[in-house]
């Protein structure tokens, strides 16, 4: 494993794992946060703690950024002491946060103009595979970045799946992945909410469906949280959802595709937004099927 030192930026519930097990693979690790005391909590981990973005990175090493929006990409990458011009020649940026392709096109000029390197990389998983090393981590970009981050990405995740030279690829799957994920879940909260008017024990229905026709993690651990409808505390906050489906209805409509089931999966989230559940998991879309089926 190389010592390159390694700046992260964004230590919410997935990025603060992610660093640390960076730093218990011994690698030196300096961290930021826009909330200092997030980062100050990894001090006792072994990390220095970075007063601004560029503090946190140093010339030809490795940024790693896993931060909530577009917005907050860009700004810890161009904004005032942003990581840009201190990474240099040499360096590399790998970005692992969902965002639109256009901001990952965008980044990686950028980056290519100041002699660095950009590489996306965003992760499925939620915080407790993201503490295990257990991420599914998708990537694209230039051969020379793959290789620089590969062992870094090793540490990260249980497999690295690869999409082609074009940065803004891997943020298409990471959309479609969570277009598919949140589909999945409206399906199971409408089924779910026709076996209760129906007399049926919801629990019951999910378990089986789980070890049966649906046996996979998704259908499993998302539809053991419907049915107990455990929104709280959010592996994966239902603003957050919103702004992934506006991803993917901006994607949909700039590449002519009509994508009719996120027209509907955008109304859920709205009217669930507008009953203030935006700091719930993104499964409590299920709440306004279980309101629409008088179940609630």
């Amino acid at each position: 494993m190389t010592t390159t030192s390694i700046g992260f930026l964004g230590l919410g519930s997935m990025g603060a794992p992610m660093a640390r097990n960076l730093l218990k693979s011994g690698l030196a690790v300096t961290v930021y946060n826009r909330t200092q005391t997030t980062a100050e909590a990894l001090r006792a981990d072994g990390a220095r703690v970075a007063a601004t973005p560029a503090d946190a990175v140093v010339e030809g090493g490795i940024a790693i950024t896993m931060l909530a929006h577009d917005a907050a990409l860009e700004a810890v990458t161009l904004g005032q002491d942003g990581i840009l011009h201190k990474l240099g020649k040499g360096g590399l940026h790998i970005s692992m946060s969902t965002v639109s392709p256009e901001t990952s096109k965008k980044l990686a000029a950028l980056h290519e103009a100041n002699g660095s390197l950009f590489l996306s990389a965003p992760v499925f998983g939620r915080p407790e595979a993201a503490a295990a090393q257990k991420l599914w981590i998708c990537q694209s970009g230039s051969a020379d970045a793959k290789r620089r981050a590969k062992a870094i990405l090793d540490v990260l995740g249980q497999g690295i799946h690869d999409f082609g030279d074009d940065p803004a690829a891997a943020n298409v799957v990471k959309l479609s992945g969570n277009f598919m994920i949140l589909a999945a879940i409206e399906t199971m909260a409408e089924a779910q909410a026709l076996a209760e008017k129906n007399g049926i024990d919801r629990v019951a229905l999910a378990s089986f469906f789980g070890q049966t026709l649906f046996s996979c993690p998704i259908y499993q651990n998302y539809g053991r949280t419907i049915a107990e409808r455990s929104f709280e505390p959010a592996g994966f906050k239902l603003e957050l959802g919103m702004k992934d489906v506006r991803l993917v209805r901006d994607v949909a409509e700039a590449a002519m595709v009509s994508m009719p089931l996120a027209d509907l999966l955008h109304a859920r989230l709205l009217t669930s937004l507008a009953k203030n559940r935006g700091k719930q998991d993104w499964t409590a879309i299920e709440l306004v099927t279980a309101d629409d089926a008088a179940l609630r």
